[in-house]
């Protein structure tokens, strides 16, 4: 049995989540709060940051990118058609192009400083980084997010999916990011129809199921946030 250290409104643990989802593969779920350093988490991930995934006789395995890359190199599909990283070199470099866009451009700009400043810092103490939400960084992160949703809008009118003709890692880690901002009701989504469109999609897939149901004590998710047509 996998054992996954997560956050339930940490972005990049939902990336892994859709990706275990997608493959239908099991793991232990297990809050961790990261901005305490535990000396047990530290031992598992030295920069203390999440997600960690915890596989019987492998060594922790530290991060998004590299716990998507350890799956599908662990995880045998039937059919290579299935997989969410493509064979063809070629296409697995826009992948993970499109992947490390919304893992660490959207995290930096938009998702990361939302979810941080109205969620996270709500549980630190001052000397952990808590305090009042900065105002200015959410100002930052809701313009921000508006060029990333033309930009996701602009990519589906020309393919079927973000990175081409069928579903793949990038369309999970930008659903991901997108859903965390959703649950707090940040994302304008009568910015972009065509995103609003590919978002319900994905989001209509069985592996979002556990996604919309998360809830946090005394923060309700946004009104449309599990609803599958908004």
């Amino acid at each position: 049995m996998l054992t996954l250290f997560h956050q339930p409104l940490c972005p990049h643990s939902r990336y892994v989540r859709l990706i275990l989802g997608e493959y239908g593969i099991a793991a232990r779920l297990v809050e961790e709060r990261f901005w305490e350093r535990r000396e047990e988490f530290l031992l598992l991930n030295p920069a203390a940051e999440l997600p960690v995934l915890v596989a019987e006789g492998e060594p922790p395995i530290p991060g998004a990118g590299i716990v998507a890359e350890y799956i599908e190199e662990t995880h045998h599909a039937e059919n290579s058609e299935d997989r969410l990283l493509p064979p063809q070199p070629g296409r697995r470099v826009e992948v993970r192009r499109l992947a490390h866009w919304f893992n660490d451009k959207f995290h930096a700009e938009v998702s990361g400083p939302l979810v941080n400043e109205r969620v996270f810092k709500r549980h630190m103490t001052q000397e952990q980084g808590g305090g009042p939400p900065d105002t200015e960084a959410l100002r930052a992160a809701r313009h921000n997010i508006r060029y990333h949703l033309a930009y996701i809008g602009w990519l589906v009118q020309t393919r079927d999916w973000l990175a081409g003709n069928r579903l793949t890692l990038a369309d999970l880690a930008a659903a991901a990011h997108l859903s965390a901002v959703d649950y707090l009701g940040e994302v304008p989504w009568n910015a972009d129809e065509a995103t609003k469109n590919w978002y319900a999609r994905v989001k209509s897939r069985p592996s979002f199921r556990t996604i919309l149901a998360d809830t946090l004590a005394g923060l309700p998710p946004s009104r449309t946030y599990a609803n599958l047509d908004f």
